[in-house]
């Protein structure tokens, strides 16, 4: 007895699946079921880097990266103040390694006017500032590409007011 009511019930669902409003044929064909055969837009080639960008920079050998900025007053006050934005706390007003919070790190900052700061290259500078080294964060997120080789043309011109 207890069998055919379950058969019985059965059969009335499927007689009634059709009309219930669940149509699996028609559902199938949605974008938002089969989104594993969704064409993907193409990305605008000016979105990811390809000959340069941060890959390139681990890999470079940061005595021939070359600044693209020329040395002129413009891009020295450029470099001033993004230095003013990023570097100021740890290095201090005048980059001496002073900065207000530098002042809680052991060793303290670089003063970036000695000579071990400044007989570096300009590619060196640049890719410690980016990539980081020791305690010094890595900034390739936060500080461009240009406003970075701007603080290097300002750090040269802390060498001149020390002497």
């Amino acid at each position: 007895m207890k069998r055919g009511k379950a058969f019985l019930t059965l059969g009335i669902a499927l007689l009634l699946f059709p009309i219930s409003g669940c149509d699996y044929a028609r559902m199938n064909d949605q974008e938002s079921v089969r989104t594993y055969e969704k064409k993907m837009p193409e990305m605008d080639a000016r979105t990811i880097p390809v000959d340069r960008g941060y890959q390139f920079l681990v890999h470079a050998e940061p005595k021939n990266l070359k600044n693209p900025l020329l040395y002129t007053p413009q891009t020295v006050a450029q470099g001033e103040l993004a230095y003013s934005y990023f570097c100021i706390q740890c290095h201090g007003p005048k980059a001496d390694g002073k900065g207000t919070v530098g002042q809680s790190f052991a060793p303290l900052p670089s003063n970036l006017a000695e000579g071990g700061v400044q007989n570096q290259s300009d590619g060196e500078l640049f890719a410690k500032i980016l990539l980081g080294f020791g305690r010094h964060p890595m900034l390739y997120t936060t500080v461009s590409e240009t406003d970075t080789w701007a603080i290097v043309n300002y750090i040269r011109t802390l060498k001149q007011k020390s002497e």
